[in-house]
């Protein structure tokens, strides 16, 4: 069977070519009636960005930078998910306990040193964030005092798929709110309380 196929024009790539890259649009201003979704990254249109726990915190920092973001997901080969580390964890006490107690220099703290580990970690269902609305999730993680929130989606068999997640740093700039950013980690909590305001 010999179809006729005909073979497609090529050309030479461009200097200066570069590609595209997932990218969510949310809206730039919600109200807490609006629904949850319109807050969350959503790693079905996004990448979520990983680190492996035995990097350095130092290179955590570089590449929460370079990719412009606050968390960072801690995997294992498989992409199994180990913990996650926040910009908040890398300026917090934790590394120089670390250094305290182990007695190593600050750039051989690794990750798996100061991050959370997956069984410190919540998660909320996709199903639920589906009917919920900004406030809703403003009001759940306000009394969990978080910054990040991990969201799922359950496969047939009934195992956690990460979808997305809800970031306080986020919710804030869409909502409008300003929040303080001296002394304690920017949290939920913070954020309710500059809400009420």
């Amino acid at each position: 069977m010999n179809a006729a196929y005909s073979a497609l024009a090529t050309s030479p790539l461009q200097k200066g070519a570069t590609f595209n890259k997932p990218r969510q649009v949310l809206p730039e201003r919600v109200s807490q009636e609006n629904s949850a979704s319109d807050v969350m990254t959503d790693f079905k249109v996004v990448t979520a960005y990983t680190i492996f726990p035995l990097e350095t915190i130092e290179a955590a920092r570089a590449k929460m930078i370079h990719r412009g973001v606050r968390m960072l997901l801690v995997v294992d080969d498989l992409n199994g998910i180990l913990g996650l580390i926040t910009a908040s964890d890398l300026t917090s006490e934790k590394p120089m306990q670390v250094v305290q107690t182990q007695g190593i220099r600050h750039a051989d703290v690794m990750v798996k040193d100061i991050m959370t580990p997956r069984e410190r970690l919540e998660v909320l269902c996709m199903e639920d964030v589906r009917k919920a609305r900004v406030g809703d999730i403003v009001h759940t993680l306000k009394t969990q005092g978080r910054q990040h929130a991990l969201v799922v989606d359950r496969a047939e068999d009934r195992s956690q798929v990460l979808r997305g997640m809800f970031s306080v740093s986020q919710i804030s700039r869409q909502l409008g709110a300003t929040l303080e950013t001296a002394g304690v980690a920017h949290t939920f909590a913070e954020l309710g309380a500059e809400l009420g305001r």
